[in-house]
């Protein structure tokens, strides 16, 4: 394990954000008290070949949305607590999203490994752990419980943390996806060890979301590398403007989770596109 340079670049502003890697830190902590790295290596899961995020986003028989299972967030609150993740996220591969990205995060979003876990054994499509990365035990986490894309936040990571956390991720077979907010994150965070460059059109600090962001920053993203718009998508037309622009894949959670029925949501979301 490398732990140098741990621990991430903090606001004094007390953000949301930076609530979440507080608590953060102190759950990764107490996870490598209870799991040992042997313990996630010896799970069936890591011995797995990730699948590739680039076949999927690109296959001709798939849409490019990255469906999200999402329970609440700090946001909005909760979003749908009732919604069964096997249920929901073999619905999203059904109508053809090209991957699944599936919250981890307990206390702000509701997730679990459960979920990860139990969407795994459902589908056969590339899943993203969505989670707020800061040690190298949850990247061992993620592979041990059958993900293939790791999510890598510009905005808590220093560059250095970014290079080390991807190199480590692609070592074991994993895909990197960076997620930026503005130019200047993404200026400093580029580096050969990632698969896919995401623009969150969310700010982290305010949450507030402004799809614009993606197209300011779409062709300041090298062409080598996938690149994903991520939230603020609630409308089938913005997808083909996404992607005349430029842009691969497009991560969708609130839109379909918010409905009595995500998997009819996104259904009737595909036949617009």
């Amino acid at each position: 394990m490398n732990d140098r340079n741990s621990s991430p670049p903090l606001g004094a502003d007390g953000s949301i954000l930076d609530r979440i890697v507080l608590r953060k830190m102190q759950e990764v902590a107490e996870a490598k008290q209870l799991v040992s790295i042997q313990d996630l290596e010896d799970e069936a899961y890591f011995k797995r070949t990730p699948l590739s995020f680039k076949e999927f986003l690109l296959a001709e028989d798939r849409t490019g949305i990255i469906a999200e299972f999402k329970r609440r967030s700090p946001s909005k609150g909760l979003i749908n607590g009732v919604a069964d993740v096997a249920e929901v996220t073999q619905a999203y591969n059904n109508a053809g999203a090209s991957a699944l990205s599936v919250l981890t995060d307990v206390d702000f979003f509701g997730g679990k490994r459960d979920d990860l876990l139990m969407a795994r054994k459902e589908n056969d499509i590339p899943i993203l752990r969505k989670d707020f990365i800061i040690d190298e035990y949850q990247i061992l986490e993620a592979k041990a419980w059958g993900a293939d894309i790791i999510l890598l936040i510009a905005s808590i990571l220093t560059p250095q943390q970014i290079i080390d956390f991807g190199k480590f991720a692609q070592n074991l077979g994993l895909n990197v996806l960076l997620e930026v907010h503005n130019l200047a994150e993404l200026e400093r965070s580029i580096c050969p060890n990632l698969n896919a460059i995401g623009v969150n059109n969310r700010n982290l600090a305010d949450f507030t979301v402004d799809i614009q962001t993606s197209f300011d920053l779409v062709n300041k993203i090298p062409n080598e590398f996938l690149k994903i718009s991520e939230s603020a998508i609630s409308d089938p037309k913005i997808i083909k403007e996404l992607k005349i622009a430029g842009f691969n894949g497009f991560l969708i959670g609130e839109n379909f989770m918010k409905t009595d029925d995500p998997g009819k949501a996104i259904k009737e979301f595909v036949a617009e596109m």
